[in-house]
């Protein structure tokens, strides 16, 4: 794969399966790189494999989010296909016959979470309401912010705190306007249709000091009437889903909002008593929440389909209350998403040298793939597979690893090798599809992943490891402790195992928690010829008071930047600045909110004080998602740029 080939991406997700279980919905996307944008269609395809998949939506405006009516005869779907191109529009298209594509409604702040109500009469959604500040269009007309709270920004929409996230209803004839339910400052989302279609279960942070407490809360809103809290500022619980009876919601979530990280469980809330309870799932420490793409509970009569990270896969489960956790989807494999309806399972899932294409599991439990909408750009890009093995660091403990090579691989031949260390930290690499590390091994390099202690994908204490030494609940060794150990042990293996790994021509590369750690081992080894250090954070201290998450980092650390600053000094990679002596590549996106631009200016400038061997590279228009879904042409470039560095200092051409 080179870095033109991601202009050819393609992937199937978000699947919707009709009620009567023969259909699915679901959304294919592609890279448009002549229009430097997205674009995404509505497919569906027969579950029992006798009719091809189809596009169902032209795609050119970025069609998703569908969901069927209940009575599978129309699918609602989310696009921008208004007058305004910032604006989200919502759609109702037939699909058992001939007719039109109803508009429903234009939102200015986005759709998110389109769910139909089971009389089929209403669509509820989550959609930011601007303040009417934003009636004057010209920012340097409309008036100063007053900001009372924390996280008044968020990383790739800006302001947020004047947009609060409302939910709304609108009726399916797209004979009213949309209908606000929660308005009001605090923000809400996730709504899910209570079982006679009166109102919805939503979460949501409304109280006075959420920005400190943390908390997030269930919330029931009638049509007509009185939202009402469902729990009391005890926990973080969110994606609810009600029963087909009505009588309870199932939840995701933790008790303790002050502890971070921690894996997510499953929960039940009762509607009529408020007795909430958490399903026993202890025999399989692993978050239920997995990031990104976290589900709701799905009910499947009296259990729930979840899905569950594990050790660098993402596997579907079916709990219950009282019964062991059955697996339905394992593998060495990544579900990128998945629903079940009418004796149907489908989900789309992806593995190393695949995007995700859509399956289905049929009466006798096998599988049966429905597209095959990846052949041609996974045949033109020559995606390799990966050898999975674990490598033993301090502690006795086991760390997952991967290793890709280069096609036409020859072991007798020699390669350079490039160490990758994911952000988070609390994520996790693992088996599936992923741009960067192919176009790494395409460009010549056995290519190098792993998931240190920090991580998610494994148990509570293995993502705890690097808590704050003080942490009043959670202790752990700090970052920049054995998840250093643990990298070092990765890359060890990694060179034990494929003698044609070059230990002399070794480079390292990470973004946001990976750049720390890129900065880290910059400062801190000679084992690498150079390294890239992209979207970091370098400093503790003023990444606490600049990011969009700022105040946050105590629930990981466990104290304050002000009640313990030696603290966020000592873990902070910047102090090792007169130490490094590797040459450094530095990339940021400018309107990078969870990692500021500051971070890398901050590094630049000691570096270039020092005389040492460094380069800057500044990504106009793009937040701290550039490299998964920053603009096509910026994209390319900034893979364009990791290439040649790194092939100035480890010559792939010339090394074999």
């Amino acid at each position: 794969m080179q870095p033109s080939d991601i202009s050819g991406i393609v992937s199937a997700g978000a699947p919707v399966v009709s009620p009567d279980g023969s259909v699915v919905a679901f959304v294919v996307g592609r890279v448009d790189q002549p229009a430097n944008r997205y674009r995404s269609q509505i497919w569906v395809a027969a579950a029992s494999g006798e009719v091809p998949a189809r596009p169902l939506s032209a795609g050119e405006k970025g069609d998703g989010s569908p969901v069927w009516a209940p009575d599978g005869r129309s699918l609602a779907f989310t696009s921008h296909r208004g007058a305004k191109d910032e604006e989200t529009t919502i759609h109702v298209i037939p699909v058992d016959g001939a007719g039109e594509t109803r508009t429903i409604a234009a939102m200015k702040g986005g759709v998110e979470h389109l769910v139909w109500s089971p009389d089929g009469q209403l669509l509820a959604f989550a959609s930011r309401t601007p303040d009417s500040r934003y009636d004057e269009e010209d920012p340097a007309k409309q008036p100063a912010r007053k900001i009372t709270r924390f996280f008044s920004r968020l990383n790739g929409e800006g302001w947020i705190y004047d947009r609060p996230s409302h939910i709304y209803v609108v009726p399916t004839d797209g004979t009213e306007t949309p209908r606000d339910l929660t308005p009001g400052e605090y923000s809400f989302g996730g709504p899910a249709w209570l079982a006679d279609s009166s109102g919805v279960v939503c979460h949501g942070a409304a109280y006075e000091t959420w920005d400190r407490d943390l908390a997030e809360d269930l919330h029931v809103v009638p049509l007509e009437g009185e939202r009402r809290p469902l729990t009391t500022q005890s926990g973080q619980y969110v994606e609810p889903s009600v029963s087909p009876d009505g009588k309870v919601v199932a939840f995701l979530g933790i008790d303790d909002p002050l502890t971070d990280p921690q894996n997510r469980r499953v929960g039940l809330l009762d509607l009529a008593s408020g007795e909430r309870r958490w399903i026993a799932t202890a025999d399989i420490d692993r978050t239920w929440a997995p990031f990104p793409g976290a589900q709701p509970p799905l009910w499947d009569g009296d259990g729930l389909v979840v899905g569950c990270e594990d050790r660098g896969d993402l596997h579907v489960y079916r709990v219950g209350e009282g019964a062991d956790p059955q697996l339905l989807i394992g593998g060495e494999r990544v579900v990128t998403g998945y629903d079940r309806a009418g004796g149907t399972m489908a989900f789309t899932v992806s593995t190393v040298d695949r995007p995700a294409e859509l399956y289905v599991i049929v009466g006798d439990g096998s599988e049966r793939r429905l597209t095959t909408v990846t052949e041609r750009f996974a045949a033109r890009a020559r995606l390799q597979p990966a050898e999975r093995f674990v490598a033993a660091s301090t502690d006795d403990v086991e760390v997952d690893c991967w290793v890709i090579t280069p096609p036409d691989f020859d072991p007798a031949q020699r390669y350079p090798v490039l160490l990758n260390v994911h952000g988070g930290p609390f994520s996790q690499y693992g088996d599936q599809f992923f741009d960067e590390v192919q176009i790494q091994a395409g460009a010549g390099y056995v290519v190098v992943m792993g998931n240190p202690r920090g991580s998610s994908g494994r148990d509570t204490a293995w993502g705890q490891a690097i808590s704050g030494p003080n942490h009043p609940k959670a202790p752990g060794r700090g970052w920049g402790s054995v998840d250093v150990d643990d990298v070092h042990a990765i890359l060890d293996e990694a060179l034990r195992r494929y003698p044609a790994a070059d230990p002399d021509r070794v480079g390292m590369l990470g973004g946001s928690y990976g750049g720390y750690m890129a900065t880290w081992l910059a400062g801190t080894t000679d084992r690498f010829k150079a390294i890239s250090s992209e979207r970091a954070v370098n400093n503790l201290i003023s990444e606490e008071w600049s990011s969009d998450i700022a105040t946050e980092f105590r629930v990981t650390h466990g104290v304050t930047h002000l009640e313990d600053p030696e603290l966020y000094a000592r873990m902070s990679p910047i102090r090792f600045a007169a130490d490094i002596t590797t040459p450094l590549l530095i990339i940021h996106s400018e309107d990078d909110l969870r990692c500021p631009i500051n971070q890398a200016e901050e590094l630049f400038v000691a570096l270039r004080l020092l005389g040492k061997e460094v380069e800057f590279h500044r990504f106009p228009a793009e937040s701290h998602e550039l490299s998964r879904s920053g603009s096509p042409i910026h994209r390319v470039q900034r893979m364009e740029i990791i290439l040649e560095f790194f092939g100035r200092f480890l010559r792939p051409a010339t090394g074999r």
